[in-house]
């Protein structure tokens, strides 16, 4: 092990896009663990959309970062040296230790991925939080019933693309929206949607439209502005409507432009009956055990499929975050740190 390793900390607050000289790359020495504890070697890095709520100041479902502080984030990691009974070097763990190539760690906050039913890195994507989001988020809010229609936003992420396979296992129509013809050939022909709609197309309300003929029955939230838009006016009486994220406002520093449609939505979920629902997946943590049973077979069997955007090294994740604000990313946003 080297004396030294990389993170990367938060050294200003973004406002709008966050911008190269938000963030600071340092090289500091290597960590000892104390008693209870395990030094951890990080193999893989989570980059999800939540982080950017994260950079503000402003209140949110958790306490921000600090400046001067390690980026939050979920890692894979290796067990380089331990203080705690249950882990020995080698062991690979499901951590949350950030934007850096090593920490320490409390042991009896890590999980063992032994006898994993997929590569480790799963455990940040498809049989990790973005996966038990669309599990939760769809199966226990969504609550959809088979011959129903279901639309999700950002089709082909590391959330949407889960969510219109589940769709479709629990015996639904699955509409995906995603950015491009490329996405959205991956979501309707290697997913198994039954249609996948651009919203970058200049005909998308139409195309939406088409796509849902008997109107939207559930409409997983993961992107808003024109997307939700567009879906408005198709939800049908009783729809149900998991709200994930907006990350189309993420970098916003003021209200969108326009009139306000503040009581067009609020008629809209009267007169039509609509459920909206925020969440977060921790909502669900007592529930865990039950994604633990059913996702890892279907994931095994080939009925929930995924896909990873890997940026190699500590030195990229940065431009790799930022991209995935734009959608530029392609599956599950993950950092290769080893």
């Amino acid at each position: 092990m080297p004396k030294t390793y990389r993170r990367i900390v938060l050294a200003s607050r973004p406002i709008g896009e966050p911008k190269a000289e938000n963030f600071r790359l340092e090289e500091v020495p290597m960590p000892e663990p104390g008693e209870g504890q395990v030094l951890l070697k990080n193999i893989w890095l989570s980059l999800d959309p939540y982080m950017r709520g994260r950079m503000s100041e402003g209140p949110s479902y958790a306490a921000p970062v600090q400046i001067g502080e390690v980026m939050q984030a979920g890692t894979v990691s290796e067990v380089v040296e331990s203080k705690f009974a249950g882990l020995k070097p080698g062991d690979v763990v499901l951590s949350y230790c950030g934007w850096q190539e090593a920490a320490v760690a409390p042991g009896n906050q890590l999980m063992k991925l032994e006898n994993w039913a997929a590569p480790v890195s799963t455990a940040l994507g498809v049989l990790g939080m973005p996966g038990q989001t669309a599990y939760f988020g769809l199966l226990h809010l969504g609550q959809p019933k088979p011959g129903e229609t279901v639309v999700v936003a950002a089709a082909s992420g590391a959330v949407g693309s889960v969510v219109g396979q589940l769709a479709k296992i629990k015996g639904c129509r699955a509409v995906g929206i995603a950015g491009g013809p490329e996405k959205c050939a991956f979501v309707k022909n290697e997913l198994g949607f039954d249609e996948c709609v651009d919203h970058r197309s200049p005909t998308f309300r139409e195309d939406l439209k088409a796509a849902c003929p008997k109107g939207i029955d559930v409409y997983f939230e993961n992107v808003g502005g024109p997307v939700f838009d567009a879906v408005l006016p198709l939800l049908n009486p009783f729809a149900r409507v998991p709200v994930c994220g907006t990350i189309s406002g993420y970098n916003a520093t003021s209200l969108p432009e326009g009139p306000d449609r503040t009581g067009l939505l609020l008629r809209n979920i009267l007169t039509k009956r609509l459920m909206f629902r925020g969440f977060i997946v921790s909502d669900f943590a007592s529930q865990y055990p039950e994604f633990y049973k059913e996702m890892p077979g279907w994931v095994k069997e080939g009925r929930i499929k995924y896909r990873e955007d890997i940026a190699q090294g500590i030195e990229n994740t940065v431009s790799a975050f930022q991209g995935m604000l734009k959608g530029k990313n392609f599956g599950k946003q993950l950092v290769k740190l080893q």
